[in-house]
């Protein structure tokens, strides 16, 4: 009977066993309580990274804090992020996969989607009346801006300058021709307009045929050479980006110009020339407010 009394009750070793893992248990509950609420110091959260093109960027953008679409990385000289439209987007094509053709099958089941595709808008073809596949690709958008940009330089150049040498407004200019021969500052030509026309077709159809033809997306922009560069200013490689930047600059601004001009002759029936000096004449009377209200 005693021994068996000695043998049922537990071992003081047992006991300080038993009460060290509730002990320990205990602490480990703790431990987790306050890692879960958080009492004490907080520890600091790394900072945040900045977003590549976000609107944490460091490059300059056209609106501030404004987030440039991801197509818009800063590669392309005079890139500010505007994009509003998103007329820039690389185009997305579905892939399908192909469909089931088992004869056996009562009913074929279509191929589904299994991704998309993108091609490579910048590759220039050997086509010279079509040299890039996708209309709306990037590459070809800067370069419609860019050809667009000079003519419109040289037209804000032609239409103020016309009009202060001959009194010829821009868009009388076809009606003088027309009426009066062909005149050159004043000066009369030997040929008429439709030979003027003629030429105009025949020159500028050939300049746009040969450049075409190039196939280097760089030197279908910036030909450069003896020239189109024969001063040799875009020769230093930080000189040639900062010539690039101010001409794109200014042929944004050349174009928004350009349309001004077209709205004053709507509005007013006169050039430039003779507005802006109508303007400076009573410039708090003659503004766009009172000529349109």
């Amino acid at each position: 009977m005693a021994s068996s009394l000695s043998s049922s009750s537990p071992s003081p070793w047992l006991c300080s066993h038993k009460l060290n893992s509730l002990q320990s248990r205990t602490r480990t509950e703790n431990f987790r309580a306050y890692a879960r609420f958080g009492f004490g110091k907080k520890k600091k959260s790394a900072p945040a990274k900045k977003a590549k093109g976000g609107s944490f960027s460091e490059r300059p953008l056209w609106f501030p804090g404004a987030k440039a679409p991801e197509w818009l990385d800063g590669s392309l000289v005079g890139d500010y992020g505007f994009d509003p439209l998103g007329l820039g987007k690389p185009a997305e094509y579905l892939q399908y996969d192909l469909d089931s053709l088992d004869q056996n099958l009562a009913k074929n089941s279509a191929g589904d989607v299994i991704g998309t595709v993108r091609f490579d808008q910048s590759e220039v073809s050997a086509t010279p009346f079509r040299p890039y596949s996708e209309v709306f690709g990037l590459q070809r958008f800067r370069e419609c801006e860019l050809i667009h940009g000079r003519w419109a330089m040289l037209a804000t150049l032609g239409a103020i300058s016309v009009e202060i040498f001959t009194g010829v407004t821009w868009q009388d200019a076809g009606k003088v021709e027309l009426v009066e021969g062909s005149t050159y500052f004043g000066l009369p030509l030997p040929f008429g307009i439709t030979a003027l026309i003629w030429i105009e077709v025949l020159l500028i159809g050939y300049i746009e045929f040969a450049r075409n033809a190039e196939l280097d997306p760089e030197k279908r922009l910036y030909p450069g050479g003896q020239f189109f560069d024969p001063l040799g200013l875009a020769a230093d490689p930080e000189r040639k980006v900062q010539l690039q930047l101010a001409e794109i600059k200014h042929a944004r601004l050349a174009m928004v110009a350009f349309l001004g001009f077209a709205v004053q002759a709507i509005v007013t029936g006169k050039g430039p020339f003779n507005n802006w000096v109508t303007h400076l004449s009573d410039p708090l009377h003659t503004t766009i407010l009172d000529t349109l209200l």
